[in-house]
């Protein structure tokens, strides 16, 4: 028997690398592999490669080169940006308040959770709608003077929910407090401008925009304060030590120029297709809810809940037929618990158990779509009766 063809439909996990990115960074794996702290030719020419990408990178963010901060990747630029927030407000201003939103990336919700259980914060969650979206004026309202930064993500990874973080922002300066926002999902889809935005700390990472792994940006509006959570060397200002991954950082800022550069190229194709998956499946799979806004949600990801459904077994039965999606966030695909995500949103956890991410990319084609949809209603319903089985 014939192996079913492989399609990819999972790009808010990671994405392919792009062979453009990749001829950028392949002169830094090989003739120019100094390192950049060095004072020698190899060094130098190695530090001209990181300067250059920040201030690529700059350009295309609107911000000045040294506001932005080279990490490991968008979870590292969350862990830097709210405990390094949080501790520089503590010792300024004797802020101890963090107000987060209940659906952030584990990137953000495990490191404020630690802040309050660890380092002795008050954290408060601020209320989200069915969406998944915070709405400014409960940011206004939760707001206080002992308040050390505010965090919400820009766009959902696990439902796709946009937030409108220019108004947050608005509220956020005019009471003197940061604002972060988790924008790891949003460069390949939505155009980004930092004074747009009006945001204080931005995390980005590559490889959800057709870079590499294990490398990302966060940006630091010029007079935030941040204490250093890593510490070693004085690279990046002082604020974060460490050897520069010189290929990578090349790479992302790349990908990042490619991303933004392509946006309309693609935007209203992978909104008809993203529209085709949600209308279909709400019309052909009895028990099938759509999570997160209908139409405010990023142009390449549709999301539901499926009653009566076990949303790792469905994912198998998807890998079977050929097409890898996921459950929700990839850093909790296996986790057999709810998504706390879905939970926050108001749905049970019967529904929250039988999740499924469907996520579009770049290479994407008509024909993927047609063929999930085809195959889907009758691998849900294959799922739903090893549901009834097992209990």
């Amino acid at each position: 028997m014939n192996a079913p063809m492989r399609r990819y439909l999972d790009h808010a996990a990671t994405t392919p690398l792009d062979p453009r990115v990749w001829q950028a960074m392949q002169p830094y794996f090989e003739a120019e592999f100094g390192n950049p702290s060095s004072v020698h030719g190899y060094g130098q020419r190695a530090e001209a490669a990181v300067e250059h990408a920040r201030g690529r990178l700059a350009a295309a963010l609107g911000c000045q080169p040294e506001e932005l901060l080279f990490t490991s990747g968008g979870t590292e630029s969350d862990n830097l940006a709210l405990r390094g927030a949080a501790l520089a407000a503590r010792r300024q201003r004797g802020a101890n308040r963090l107000l987060v939103s209940p659906v952030e990336h584990p990137a953000v919700a495990r490191t404020a959770e630690q802040l309050a259980s660890e380092f002795g914060f008050e954290l408060t969650l601020l209320p989200v709608d069915e969406y998944g979206q915070v709405h400014p004026h409960d940011v206004a309202r939760l707001l206080t003077p002992d308040t050390a930064l505010v965090s919400v993500i820009l766009a959902n990874n696990e439902v796709g929910t946009i937030n409108s973080i220019a108004e947050i922002a608005a509220i956020c300066r005019e009471r003197c407090v940061p604002l972060h926002s988790d924008a790891v999902q949003a460069p390949a889809y939505l155009p980004l401008n930092v004074d747009d935005l009006g945001i204080d700390l931005l995390s980005l990472g590559a490889h959800k925009l057709y870079g590499p792994k294990g490398t990302g940006v966060l940006y630091v509006r010029a007079g935030t304060p941040l204490r250093a959570t890593q510490t070693g060397g004085s690279h990046e200002s002082g604020l974060r030590a460490g050897t520069h991954n010189v290929p990578y950082i090349v790479g992302m800022a790349e990908a990042f120029e490619i991303a933004q550069a392509e946006i309309s190229q693609s935007i209203n194709r992978l909104i008809d297709w993203r529209d085709n998956i949600i209308t279909t499946i709400l019309e052909q799979i009895p028990d099938s809810r759509l999570t997160g806004h209908p139409t405010n949600r990023l142009a390449n990801h549709a999301s539901f809940v499926f009653k009566g459904v076990d949303g790792n077994a469905l994912l198998m039965l998807l890998d079977d037929a050929g097409f890898a999606c996921s459950s929700g966030s990839a850093c909790k695909t296996g986790d057999p618990q709810p998504s706390e995500v879905l939970l926050a949103m108001g749905i049970t956890p019967e529904w929250a158990e039988g999740s499924l991410r469907i996520t579009l990319g770049k290479h994407s084609s008509a024909d993927d779509v047609d063929a999930l949809l085809a195959a889907l209603p009758a691998l849900v319903e294959r799922a739903r009766k090893l549901e009834r089985i097992h209990r």
